[in-house]
Order: structure tokens, then C-alpha cells, then sequence
């Protein structure tokens, strides 16, 4: 359910090891898979994979697993569109950045959703077609379906991991998203790029040491090398863009409401500044601004 990038990456990876799918995306996409299939790209090759595609949220009907795709801001609106449709059987995982959508959709559906952080860096390059860029593993939460997917997720290639602290997961992608998404937006570059310019690395270090600060109020545990890890992964990912800075590229909103957004909001609920993420928040509000008169 909402086959942009993600969906179609891991809708990609599951069709090639024969597993019946259905992608629910938006209309250019559905026409473009109806009309040639979903074009796979990646680690050098292109495949096309022939696979079902619909624009309605009956697609999800009959499904044993939804991968619920959706940006942030739309998971109670595309929940409330599912909710007649899902079988009584059906386990759903919130594949979604930010810590609290498996909570908020779960309000929505009356019934259990597992949260799923998801490491993948992927990308349209055009209608129905998906890029790879690297990774591609998941770590979702502990559920009655949990063992049997994460074994088929497996023998799809997809490396999936089973944990009872994934909410500590969605935090550390979340601290990293924080550091990254919005100061690659805002001046539209890459991580290496980005990374380069003399001041960003003391900046992430600010924005990382407030993230720090609002979990450790959440009583979350958050790797004590984060730092390490955020100022460490441009290296391996120099010309990879934000999801944040191909949303205002496109003249889309972007998710920043749910990332350092999230952070500024639950600062101010615990009485912690959170100065350098508020910054970054409101300068990628403007730009959705613009981008939107």
C-alpha cells in the first residue's frame, strides 16, 4: 500500500522469487506496471517484472501481508481507505520513517500493526520504474506472522531481522534522518557533497546531540555510537539525495513534520530545546511553502 520507491523496491525483490503481489500506487505509476510491468534496476542489471497493479485501496483485499508504504502524513487518511478491505487474517507492517505510524494506524485499523524500520536506499527514476542504490534490509517487530515472514522475506533476498526493541531501531533511523534529510534538501546535494561543506559536520553533531537528549527522555536507548554512524555513512552513500530533498524537487510535501518535526514537538512536551532541529524544520516548511503558491 503505496508503492512509491519502497514499495516498489521490496514488491520488486518478492515478485522475482515468485510471490503473487499486488502494488496499490498512484495512477501514472499503475499505468505504466499495466502496461509493461515493473522495471527493476539494480547492482548493474534491469529486469522487468509482470506484476499486478492498482490505484484503490480494494487491492489489499484477499492479501496474507500488507506492507504499508504511505509517506507520514497520509497514514491515517490511506488506513481509513484499507480498513474495509483487509482480511480478518492479514498482518500488516508500517514500512514508514518516523517512530510513531505503526501506533497511529493501529488507532485507525482497531487491530495490531508492527513497526518495521527499513534500510534501503531507493528511488523512482520514472514511472513504474524503481532504482536500487544500495541495502535493502528490514527489522520488524515481533508478531504471531513475524518468524514466517521475515523467512520469506529472507529467501527473497530481503535480510530481515526480528526484534522486541524495534521502536529503538525506528529511533536510531530516525536520529539519522534528522541529520541528514533536510540539509541535503535544503540545498538540494548529495551526502558527499553535502558532508564536505566546512560547518555541517558540527551541525549534525547539534542535531544529533538533541535527538539524543528528546530519546533519552523516551527512556530509549540509542546506540552510543550514533554520532559515528551518522558522520560514517555519506562515505558509503556519497551520491545518494534525501527523501526530503526529491519530495521539494518534485514540489511535494515532504515528511519533515514527522522527522525533526517530531523531534521539536516531543522536545517541547519533555521541556528540552531542540533550537538546530526546529531551524531545519522551518526552513524546509518555507520551501514546501514556495514550492506550493
Amino acid at each position: 500500500m503505496g508503492a512509491g520507491a519502497v514499495g516498489c523496491y521490496y514488491g520488486a525483490m518478492l515478485a522475482r522469487a515468485g510471490h503473487a503481489l499486488t502494488l496499490i500506487a498512484r495512477p501514472e505509476h499503475v499505468a505504466a506496471i499495466s502496461g509493461r510491468g515493473l522495471v527493476f534496476q539494480a547492482r548493474g542489471m534491469t529486469e522487468t517484472l509482470p506484476v499486478t497493479a492498482t490505484a484503490e485501496p480494494s487491492g489489499v483485499a484477499g492479501a496474507d501481508v500488507v506492507l504499508f508504504c504511505v509517506k507520514s502524513g497520509d497514514t491515517e487518511a490511506a488506513g481509513r481507505e484499507i480498513a474495509p478491505h483487509l482480511a480478518a487474517h492479514a498482518t500488516i507492517l508500517s514500512l514508514q520513517n518516523g517512530v510513531d505510524n505503526a501506533q497511529r494506524l493501529q488507532q485507525i485499523l482497531g487491530r495490531p500493526v508492527i513497526p518495521t524500520a527499513v534500510y534501503v536506499a531507493a528511488e523512482m527514476a520514472g514511472p513504474g520504474h524503481v532504482r536500487h542504490h544500495g541495502r535493502g534490509e528490514l527489522v520488524i517487530g515481533p508478531g504471531e506472522a513475524s518468524a514466517a515472514i521475515a523467512e520469506a522475506f529472507g529467501q527473497a533476498g530481503i535480510r530481515t531481522q526480528i526484534s522486541d526493541d524495534v521502536i529503538a531501531a525506528l529511533w536510531t533511523k530516525l536520529i539519522v534522518n534528522c541529520a541528514y534529510n533536510a540539509l541535503s534538501a535544503i540545498p538540494q546535494l548529495p551526502y558527499g557533497r553535502m558532508i564536505a561543506v566546512d560547518g555541517v559536520r558540527a551541525s549534525m553533531a547539534d542535531i544529533v546531540a538533541e535527538c539524543l537528549a528528546v530519546a533519552k527522555a523516551c527512556d530509549i536507548a540509542a546506540p552510543g555510537d550514533i554520532l559515528d554512524t551518522v558522520l560514517g555513512l555519506a562515505a558509503g552513500m556519497p551520491d545518494q539525495f534525501s527523501s526530503t530533498a526529491h519530495d521539494l524537487a518534485r514540489g511535494k510535501p515532504s515528511e519533515i513534520d514527522h522527522l525533526n518535526g517530531y523531534v521539536v514537538r516531543t522536545g517541547e512536551r519533555l521541556g528540552i530545546p531542540t533550537p538546530a532541529n526546529r531551524l531545519l524544520t522551518v526552513i524546509v516548511k518555507l520551501m514546501e511553502e514556495r514550492t506550493s503558491a
